[in-house]
């Protein structure tokens, strides 16, 4: 048996009930035996991404957000979509790592969550190619109206979806494992 890998997953809802957190949730418990995931929660915290400030003067916060990128084998982003693209939280949060490496080569698993979502995930595969992560079409899922899809326990109650789930939690897996990490 692999060992669990560590995963940064980030919600790019800021909502503390949100249906992209409760999905983060489900993998958690749907991969516990084989990814140690760790929840980043502060999006909003980090301030707005300034290019006079990244360098030798980077925040704390941003410092630390990318040292938990950083020390992740993989990072999973699900997020909503908000007036046809990404939340400005998110984005944000992503325009931080652009002057750095650190996704270069990281596998990611990118999923959309939302009414419709396809500008959004676009969007968010775009950016992701930009820096460099490494994805591919097993490890991106977009999830059409989450929110009857995901009941208030944070189960995925449609087997499709949950099916969907499943398929990208073993394809994250092998690329966390792959000898090409």
């Amino acid at each position: 048996m692999t060992q669990r890998q560590k995963v940064l997953a980030i919600s790019g809802s800021t909502r503390k009930a949100s249906s992209n957190l409760q999905i983060i949730k489900a993998i958690a418990r749907l991969s516990a035996d084989r990814l140690d995931m760790d929840i980043f929660q502060e999006l909003d915290s980090l301030p707005h991404f300034n290019s006079d400030l990244d360098g030798d003067q980077v925040p704390p916060v941003v410092a630390a957000f990318r040292n938990r990128i950083s020390e992740a084998a993989g990072v999973l982003i699900c997020t909503p979509e908000y007036v046809f693209s990404l939340p400005g939280s998110l984005k944000n949060a992503l325009e931080w790592m652009v002057s750095t490496t650190i996704f270069s080569g990281k596998p990611v698993a990118l999923i959309t969550a939302a009414a419709q979502g396809e500008k959004a995930h676009e969007a968010l595969l775009l950016i992701m190619r930009t820096i460099e992560a490494r994805f591919s079409p097993d490890t991106q899922l977009l999830i059409q109206g989450p929110r009857a899809k995901v009941n208030s326990q944070g189960d995925i109650t449609d087997t499709p979806t949950l099916h969907k789930i499943e398929q990208l939690i073993t394809a994250f897996t092998q690329e966390l494992n792959s000898p090409d990490q």
